[in-house]
């Protein structure tokens, strides 16, 4: 265990001097200063004011930015590493594989979370200070929200870095991965599914296999409980699970996925050729 604390420490010191998490803590909190500053915190949409109309906007630039950052960054983790031939040198320290693996899976999420909660918590104490009203309801949904989407790109990026032999074959595969679910995203490539004569429920359940659909879903359960937005597929969701059942499925699912992913990542790591 403290191999494990130790690995996510050095991961997270090497990672706050890299230029990446400068761009990626700007990207955030750029974000934050800049729906402040065009006032959505005063404007009204949906019957949605103040603080609640900037989280609404906030999570779904997540949505768009979140997955691709988290994926490119991290598969270079366990490629770049074989490359660079970090293992010769880890096979000779008093360090496990598993806490060398999960410590190193710790300290990156640390990394990657943190920006993006310091971003809405900023957005919630400026909120205090302004005297605007704050839906923590809602903010600690969509933290929650954010927190296992995190965890679930973590987990598949992980796997794909212990898969790929070298760093450009890992971010190859990182961003067909992110391609394909977006391909997905409110049943685009599914209506060729339909137009086959497939049933509403199963085009619904491949659209809801992935994460980021999960994701986008649930975040919109909040301000539109019906998903107007989604058409009639939304009669499907909802007469299945309900608002209440798909709130806690948006937050179980992403959860579950990037801890198989994760798991799955670790079990090729220990067993593959590591130099």
């Amino acid at each position: 265990m403290k191999n494990l604390w130790l690995t996510a420490k050095l991961d997270v010191v090497e990672s706050l001097r890299a230029r990446w998490f400068m761009i990626y803590t700007l990207v955030f909190g750029g974000i934050v200063a800049m729906l402040f500053a065009f006032g959505l915190t005063e404007s009204r949409v949906l019957g949605f004011i103040g603080l609640s109309r900037l989280l609404v906007t906030y999570i779904q630039l997540c949505m768009a930015i979140l997955p691709i950052f988290v994926l490119i960054t991290t598969v270079r983790s366990v490629a770049g590493d074989r490359e660079a031939g970090v293992f010769e040198y880890l096979l000779s320290l008093p360090v496990s594989l598993s806490a060398w693996y999960w410590g190193k899976l710790l300290g990156r999420y640390i990394v990657v979370f943190m920006p993006v909660f310091l971003a809405m918590l900023g957005a919630a104490l400026w909120a205090l200070v302004q005297h605007i009203e704050v839906p923590w309801f809602m903010f600690l949904y969509y933290t929650a929200l954010l927190a296992v989407m995190g965890w679930c790109f973590l987990g598949i990026a992980m796997l794909l870095s212990t898969l790929a032999r070298s760093t450009d074959v890992a971010q190859g595969a990182a961003f067909v991965v992110w391609l394909a679910m977006l391909l997905f995203l409110d049943l685009i490539l599914l209506g060729v599914m339909i137009k086959g004569h497939i049933s509403p429920e199963l085009a619904v359940t491949i659209a809801l296999a992935n994460p980021l659909q999960v994701f986008r879903t649930a975040a919109l359960m909040l301000f539109d409980p019906q998903l107007i937005v989604l058409g009639p597929a939304a009669y499907v969701i909802t007469d299945t699970l309900g608002a209440t059942g798909f709130m806690i499925y948006g937050v179980v699912y992403p959860l579950v996925i990037g801890t198989i992913c994760a798991t799955a990542g670790y079990f090729m790591f220990r067993r593959g050729d590591l130099p």
